[in-house]
């Protein structure tokens, strides 16, 4: 590992980079200064199972905190909140005994039964998912409840401010909302001490100095609840602004499609006698044809699915770029994502502070990024992989190691994930889409060139020299321009669109091998 770099303190105050800024907003707090610590939060609902952006908010929320860190040199808490005392409002497709679980609509999530029968409940098992997810990436956090929160009494003092000041909060509410829900509105959520279930009814009336409030339960009886000790709940909007109230939250990222919400939530932690924390809004995903992706509708990856493809650096290389721009996330960004990162980390070597303290992979690595293991990129191992046609990874590291003499599977281990992600992209998505090209009577010409070229050379030319030949040849030639000359060599030689660098292919793949790849491809005429 490259050691830990304490930069100067001119350097990190001159860094550019968006958890910087966004860190800096957080030093402005007053707050801060007078606790001498930062709370950070994120949210999760846990009706479902974690996915590819409940990592993104806190892989993004971690580059921020560590940036504060690195600027002040003050603690930091992360905590991650399960609105787990919600109630279940639907049944998801992907859980076992729906038909159990049906009958539970509308109770608190951490009353539901487990469907899959190994938790307290349905909240507790997605609870200990989110906590197994997280701990998987390496997350430092802290797991809060609601649940634990509103029954341990220590959301009760909130709760009260609320209830004192349930007109206000209102008056803050009702104009955002239709009619006909603003006409049973109200800031809490009482649960029925009959049915057990979260209610959405009207409050006939609010007891300040009972601290209670009067309802009609399911039965339709006027009853009488403490709105203390998690007999009710709050609306989602108040919850937020109580949870930033109580927790004194500094900060807490959301997606666009929440702005309105992060406003009036705001309005009324304000209301609560708090000071909301500081926000950012980032940009939802959309598929490959534009379209916002939506976990329903099926039409995103999942966080497994990319792992399939790529080690986890390259899916927080995704989300530390841009997040205030809409990015589809789709299977073809994968190969990309994973060359910037490598990319990324090659360059932080021998970059400047200056640089460094803005390249993605201080950020990624929380200050502390891995040495670069090689230069072959996943694009090169892809093309590897499919002119061999081969899942066997000592093939392609039989390959390898004619490359680079010292390169084995234990001492370069990021590069064997390479080649295990790279044998399963290309299985899923190359090997059945391989189309070879028949050569036109120019493109055999400029081939058969590249081949005496080839012949010509001793096998100890680096991958800059055989890309220079490549070039000259590609210009003795009629092309439109070298890009049709290097589409020639992708889809006569790999049966595709897009290819390698030609050189580094030729020096990985070797020299006497490229020449019968060409003579194949002189040789195909269906």
């Amino acid at each position: 590992m490259v050691a830990t770099k304490i930069f100067d303190k001119t350097i990190l105050e001159n860094a550019k980079s968006w958890p910087f800024e966004e860190a800096r907003k957080i030093i402005a707090r007053k707050r801060v200064k007078e606790k001498g610590f930062a709370l950070l939060e994120t949210g999760y609902g846990p009706s479902g199972l974690p996915h590819i952006g409940t990592f993104g908010e806190v892989a993004r929320t971690t580059y921020v905190r560590k940036a504060f860190e690195a600027l002040t040199g003050m603690k930091t808490k992360l905590y991650a909140f399960s609105d787990d005392r919600d109630g279940l409002r639907k049944v998801p497709d992907n859980i076992p005994n729906k038909e159990l679980v049906a009958k539970y609509l509308g109770f608190p999530l951490t009353k539901v039964p487990d469907p899959f029968g190994c938790h307290e409940s349905f909240g507790h098992h997605n609870n200990n998912k989110l906590m197994e997810f997280l701990d998987s990436f390496g997350f430092e956090y802290e797991f809060q409840s609601s649940t634990d929160w509103y029954f341990s009494g220590k959301f009760n003092n909130v709760l009260l401010k609320v209830l004192r000041n349930h007109k206000e909060i209102l008056d803050v509410m009702l104009t955002t909302l239709r009619e006909e829900r603003a006409a049973t509105y109200s800031p809490f959520l009482p649960i029925s001490p009959k049915t057990g279930r979260v209610l959405q009814v009207n409050i006939e009336k609010y007891n300040i100095d009972a601290g209670t409030v009067v309802f009609k339960d399911e039965d339709g009886t006027l009853t009488e609840l403490p709105v203390t000790d998690g007999n009710c709940k709050l609306q989602w909007k108040v919850d937020w602004a109580a949870r930033w109230t109580v927790f004194d939250v500094d900060y807490e990222m959301s997606g666009k499609d929440l702005i309105d919400s992060v406003k009036l939530s705001s309005q009324i932690c304000r209301i609560l006698g708090g000071e909301p924390p500081v926000s950012f809004s980032y940009e939802l995903f959309l598929d490959e044809e534009g379209k916002k992706i939506s976990k329903s509708k099926g039409n995103g990856i999942g966080v497994d699915d990319w792992l399939r493809y790529a080690p986890q650096e390259s899916l927080a290389n995704f989300m530390f770029a841009s997040p205030k721009s809409a990015k589809k996330l789709y299977f073809d960004v994968i190969p990309r994502q994973i060359d910037d990162y490598t990319t990324h980390l090659k360059n932080f070597e021998t970059q400047e502070d200056s640089k460094r303290i803005d390249n993605p992979v201080w950020h990624i690595n929380s200050g502390n990024p891995p040495q670069s293991e090689s230069d072959i990129s996943y694009s090169l191992l892809l093309n590897l992989v499919s002119v061999c046609n081969t899942d066997d990874r000592n093939i392609l590291w039989g390959f390898i190691k004619k490359y680079k003499k010292d390169a084995t599977p234990e001492n370069m281990p990021f590069l064997d994930k390479l080649v295990g992600c790279a044998i399963n992209y290309y299985h899923d998505f190359v090997k059945d889409n391989k189309s070879y090209s028949i050569p036109t009577d120019l493109q055999r010409e400029a081939l058969q060139d590249l081949l005496d070229e080839l012949s010509k050379l001793t096998g100890n030319e680096d991958a800059a020299k055989i890309q220079e030949i490549v070039f000259e040849v590609g210009k003795r030639h009629p092309f439109e321009d070298l890009k049709s000359w290097f589409n020639t060599l992708y889809k006569t030689l790999f049966g595709q669109e897009n290819g390698p660098r030609m050189g580094s292919f030729i020096a990985l793949y070797g020299i006497n091998e490229t020449k019968e790849l060409i003579k194949s491809a002189l040789e195909r005429t269906k």
